[in-house]
């Protein structure tokens, strides 16, 4: 597949942007035209950006630089702000016309994701393109690869975009995962080995924040369950004792310099990620590196470029699952920044969304230095159930940093926003996160997790 020539993107530095002359446009969509390729992709056809006048932020050249998204999500909303902040403007895609991300961007390309006209509008705004969710439609990534440079690739996406290929690079790494079965046909079903039980039946796509699976315990409430999820394409996988979940956060450059966050462990409710907990200590120093290092080998696999995320299960320890799979195992990617990684707006000298910037526009990568120990705890629309939150109580208390999204509807397990906290010691950001949480009703937590051994903060 070819791809777009790919500059560093300083601002106001104007890109040779290449016109591929060997595909006949079909269609004119203003100054920009489409085409269908041999195959039915679809094909982008995108003149050199025109000469524009000069802005306040334009740093010495005639065309401001502008980062697209595509998604208009509350993380493509603080990848704008990021992107702003380092003097680029921003534009998004996306079909909602109240989209977070849209109502903060230069530009609202409000279309569906694989519309032609507006991938192509997209182009003729943006030097270079990311994504906000790993869902963007392949194809999509793919034609507009082919004219602006695009960060991650297609490629990376659709692995995130499927458990069985996902569970497939894992295996290539030689990064463990928990011991599973693709279920495809009615033989692959009745062929699943028993040692599977209990496990949880999960669809290979569009599975997140725990939709699409289900727990099953034997062969007929596995077949109840693949009928119940319509016989689309789904995993087993081998229920295993947990003490923990815990996520890394990466961010690759195109000249392969990784550099990542430190370990965040995570606390799940119902699905949803509700807090997470991040210093010195959370979980053990052997499991951090281990953890670590597994998700470095999977970005390098994917030869990927941008923010990355990579899900781990801390196992129980001196459970025979454990001994046998080394303590932990890999659950899965997002190819973008994660709601575990929030804490980083304020508890690092560099934000995920920092990171993103700088891997689309090819700047340089420095490591990521925590100041401070964080907790994050993710807003529900259940909070707004009697009223707009006590947002006035939570901010008098010190270390409290308010990131709302800009939604305009609140709705039970919705994503609001966030809440940061940071403090000079971890017992002190958790005794004022837990008055937060109380004030917001949230239910508490334990500090370092209920089943993992003692924290050790520094």
């Amino acid at each position: 597949m070819s791809t777009a020539p790919v500059p560093v993107l300083l601002p106001g530095n104007l890109p040779n942007a290449q016109w591929p002359d060997h595909l006949a446009p079909i269609a004119h969509v203003g100054d920009h035209q489409v085409s269908t390729n041999s195959e039915g992709g679809i094909s982008l056809h995108t003149p050199p950006a025109p000469q524009r006048e000069s802005r306040p932020g334009t740093m010495g050249g005639e065309h401001q630089m502008t980062l697209g998204v595509m998604g208009g999500g509350q993380l493509g909303r603080m990848f704008a702000h990021a992107a702003q902040r380092m003097g680029y403007f921003t534009a998004v895609l996306d079909p909602d016309a109240s989209s977070p991300a849209g109502h903060v961007s230069h530009s609202h390309v409000q279309t569906d994701y694989l519309d032609e006209a507006g991938l192509a509008l997209l182009t003729a705004q943006c030097d270079a393109i990311t994504t906000e969710f790993e869902n963007v439609p392949a194809p999509a990534l793919e034609a507009l690869a082919k004219v602006r440079p695009v960060a991650p690739s297609a490629d990376a996406v659709a692995i995130a975009q499927d458990r069985a290929l996902e569970k497939a690079h894992f295996g290539r790494c030689g990064v463990p995962c928990a011991p599973y079965a693709l279920i495809e046909t009615v033989a692959q079903l009745r062929a699943v080995d028993t040692s599977l039980f209990p496990g949880i039946v999960k669809t290979t796509r569009m599975g997140y924040d725990g939709k699409g699976q289900a727990s099953v315990d034997s062969p007929t409430a596995l077949t109840l369950a693949w009928e119940h999820l319509h016989y689309v394409p789904c995993v087993l996988e081998k229920k295993l004792p947990l003490a923990a979940e815990c996520s890394v956060i990466l961010a690759r450059g195109r000249d392969g310099q990784v550099v990542n966050f430190p370990v965040q462990l995570n606390l799940h409710r119902d699905g949803i990620l509700a807090v997470t907990q991040v210093f010195e200590g959370n979980i053990p120093s052997v499991l951090a590196q281990r953890a670590v290092a597994a998700a470095k080998s999977i970005a390098n696999d994917l030869n990927y470029v941008g923010v990355l995320c990579v899900e781990f299960f801390v196992l129980q320890e001196g459970s025979p699952d454990a001994l046998a799979l080394g303590g932990l195992v890999v659950n899965e990617i997002a190819p973008r920044p994660h709601n575990s990684g929030h804490y980083s707006m304020d508890a690092c000298d560099s934000s995920q969304f920092d990171l993103q910037v700088r891997t689309l526009a090819g700047l340089p990568l420095t490591q990521p230095r925590q100041h401070s120990p964080a907790i994050m705890l993710n807003l529900l629309g259940d909070l707004w159930a009697k009223g707009t939150p006590a947002w006035d109580a939570v901010l008098a208390l010190p270390g409290t940093h308010l990131h709302l999204y800009g939604k305009l509807k609140a709705s039970p397990g919705r994503k609001m926003g966030h809440l940061n906290i940071t403090g000079t010691t971890i017992e002190a950001t958790q005794a004022t996160a837990l008055q937060a949480a109380q004030l917001l009703g949230i239910a508490p937590w334990v500090l370092g997790g209920g089943n993992l051994p003692p924290a050790t903060p520094a």
